[in-house]
């Protein structure tokens, strides 16, 4: 399906195929693309670029299609990279996180620090984080994949 180029989301770089890579949701998916492109939110001399997920309800694009900053983009996979990497040192914690000291790490980006840390505001959180580690172990073929080849790709571009 074709990712329409006359919204204000203009795409440059798109895939077109995503439905058939969307993780577990591959094949039955709704999110039938992805675009690098122009911005909606642009305002006149100020061009921005932006990451785009496209969904598709079966006969119109959807209003729940979401358009990030890449820089956000990139905060994303920063927090997912940390969290994953605390999860893998969970199990030593009874509650799989060390209440008395819940920030993960605080990860230095442009003069300051970006604090990833466990969720204790969330009630539930006991519970929430064993079924969040539970689901994390279930995708981390999915998720490792796709980690190989960020980390592949990077190493081509030097970093």
């Amino acid at each position: 399906m074709k990712i329409p180029t006359t919204l204000k989301h203009k795409p440059v770089i798109v895939s077109e195929n995503y439905e058939n890579v969307d993780g577990r949701y591959a094949g039955k998916t709704d999110a039938k693309g992805l675009s690098l492109g122009l911005a909606q939110w642009n305002d006149r001399g100020k061009v921005e670029v932006s990451a785009k997920v496209w969904r598709y309800t079966g006969e119109k694009w959807s209003r729940q299609s979401e358009e990030l900053p890449l820089h956000r983009v990139l905060d994303l996979a920063i927090l997912v990279a940390r969290g994953l990497g605390h999860f893998r040192e969970a199990y030593r914690y009874e509650d799989l996180y060390d209440p008395e000291h819940p920030v993960i790490d605080r990860v230095g980006l442009q003069g300051d620090a970006m604090t990833v840390a466990v969720c204790t505001d969330n009630e539930r959180i006991r519970e929430d984080i064993k079924l969040f580690g539970a689901a994390l172990e279930e995708d981390g073929e999915l998720i490792g994949e796709r980690l190989r080849t960020l980390s592949l790709i990077l190493k081509e571009m030097g970093y």
